[in-house]
């Protein structure tokens, strides 16, 4: 079951993150295929990087964030697997629960294997792909690094290629909003019933600062009839993750 894992670690009654229903394991090549970015402030900042492949989207962590500078490799940590449904999710998972902590779509659109063998590519640990995101474009490369003492799995490198669309500005930092609701971590934290103080620490402070300075730059809170934070009587599991 490809999403064994992922749903192993959650629990659904609690989290409102999709259970999914997994699509058949082919690779649909008459159709383009999807890759999202979520920015994600659980036990530590990072940004989930996902891609997906045969009904799943493959998925990465990484801590710094994407770079549009191809001097920079960025270290990519594997994750679980994650439904096609989760590309859809912006809120705020529970505190105690796996990946407690609030979560934005910080880029989203579609991608391409320069090799059309991704299976390949992805056994012997370098996938060249081309981005079409409303953020992220042009040619980037995985590069699967050597397991290190006390890993229990390779860490792969997120790195831009030298094109037209490589640049040194911080991309992080200059766009920091979600591409679906324009909210930065804090505002989607107020809006969803998350820890505020915890997500704002996800946010630019140069860009808080100037808020704090002039409050009409804050984005009026969004009206919604469902909350993102689900509540159970059960003990959460003391744990978290990506």
């Amino acid at each position: 079951m490809p999403l064994e894992q992922y749903r192993r670690k959650r629990r659904f009654g609690v989290t409102p993150e999709p259970r999914g229903k997994p699509a058949p394991r082919k690779s649909s090549r008459a159709r383009k295929l999807a890759f999202v970015i979520q920015k994600h402030r659980a036990t530590a900042l990072h940004y989930d990087f996902r891609l997906e492949w045969k009904g799943v989207m493959l998925s990465w962590a990484v801590p710094r964030g994407p770079s549009l500078d191809p001097a920079d490799k960025r270290m990519a940590m594997p994750t679980e697997d994650h439904p096609i449904e989760y590309n859809k999710f912006e809120g705020v998972i529970p505190e105690g629960e796996y990946g407690g902590g609030t979560v934005m779509i910080w880029d989203r659109g579609t991608w391409t294997p320069v090799d059309p063998d991704v299976d390949a590519a992805l056994a012997k640990g370098e996938v060249k792909f081309r981005l079409d995101g409303e953020k992220l474009r042009g040619e980037w490369v995985l590069v699967r690094m050597g397991k290190r003492r006390g890993e229990t799995r390779n860490p792969w490198l997120l790195i831009k290629h030298r094109d037209e669309t490589a640049s040194k500005r911080n991309i992080a930092d200059e766009e920091p909003r979600s591409v679906v609701s324009d909210r930065l971590l804090v505002e989607i934290a107020r809006d969803e019933g998350g820890n505020m103080e915890k997500a704002a620490d996800g946010d630019p402070p140069a860009l808080l600062r100037k808020m704090l300075a002039n409050p009409r730059l804050v984005k009026p809170p969004k009206k919604s009839g469902k909350k993102a934070v689900w509540h159970s009587n059960r003990e959460p599991r003391r744990r978290a993750g990506s």
